[in-house]
């Protein structure tokens, strides 16, 4: 049931972005310090189910996202001008974008919705998704584990590293809504 709860967790991440798959692993591994889990079946019961659903969404976006934008809603969000800029940047920026995406909160679950309406491809979002979250969940998993006898040290630990991403998160989200708004004032 522990390692059902864990995958869970995991996957809700890209569906529900305020479902946090950090503190879900931080969980599993404290339980694995206990002993009352495997700290690679703790790795392995996140990671696949949110890089699974990671692509769940990119493939969705993908088949759907274009007609999405096509809405009335959709062209407030984006615009087709804007639409062809963010594709363009995918294609030169795409892998190395989504990989630096899934350090940051909220972007984990943003990038592969515009990644699949740029209409990447299939692998070009596959790797990086599941390279960076490995590696991420890798490091939250030892850390975790390593430090399970002082649970609340390392969530006060990751609580501040969290809140470094988050800043670093919301300076490009800032970044972004500058470009949006200027690209918008430029279509009129």
């Amino acid at each position: 049931m522990t390692y059902l709860v864990l995958g869970v967790g995991g996957a809700l991440e890209n569906i529900v972005p305020p479902v946090p798959a950090d503190t879900v692993v931080l969980f599993g591994a404290f339980l694995s310090a206990r002993g009352q889990a495997n700290p690679w079946l703790v790795w392995l019961v996140v990671l696949v189910p949110n890089a699974a659903s990671a692509m769940v969404v990119y493939l969705v976006a993908r088949r759907y996202g274009e007609q999405a934008f096509r809405t009335r809603l959709g062209q407030w969000i984006l615009h087709p001008d804007q639409l062809q800029k963010v594709g363009r940047f995918y294609r030169r920026w795409g892998v190395f974008a989504i990989f630096i995406s899934r350090f940051l909160p909220a972007f984990r679950a943003v990038v592969p919705v515009f990644a699949g309406v740029s209409e990447v491809a299939p692998r070009r979002v596959a790797v990086p998704i599941v390279t960076a979250s490995a590696l991420w969940y890798g490091l939250l998993v030892y850390l975790g584990h390593t430090a399970g006898a002082n649970w609340r040290s390392i969530l006060d630990a990751f609580g501040r590293i969290n809140r470094v991403l988050l800043w670093i998160a919301l300076g490009l989200a800032l970044v972004v809504l500058a470009w949006w708004w200027r690209s918008r004032r430029a279509k009129r």
